[in-house]
């Protein structure tokens, strides 16, 4: 519960106008955060927690994104 609870939190966090490094922070802290909470929806197969694993990717999909530029062609 404490790790769902933290999940939680993060997701409510505000993500403007960040640095590079907070943003390689974040990234890092998403992925432990659903590879953990993956750990835990083997076990259990409880959808709310597949539903915050969604979540949490999108944000890390949004920051990586950020991250890794646009390429130019």
């Amino acid at each position: 519960m404490e790790l769902i609870n933290k999940a939680l939190e993060f997701e409510q966090r505000k993500m403007r106008a960040l640095s590079t490094s907070d943003r390689v922070k974040i990234s890092r802290e998403a992925k432990s955060l659903i590879l953990d909470l993956n750990q835990i929806y083997k076990i259990k197969k409880d959808d709310k927690i597949m539903d915050i694993m969604k979540r949490l990717t999108v944000i890390k999909r949004k920051v990586e994104k950020r991250l890794k530029g646009k390429l130019s062609i």
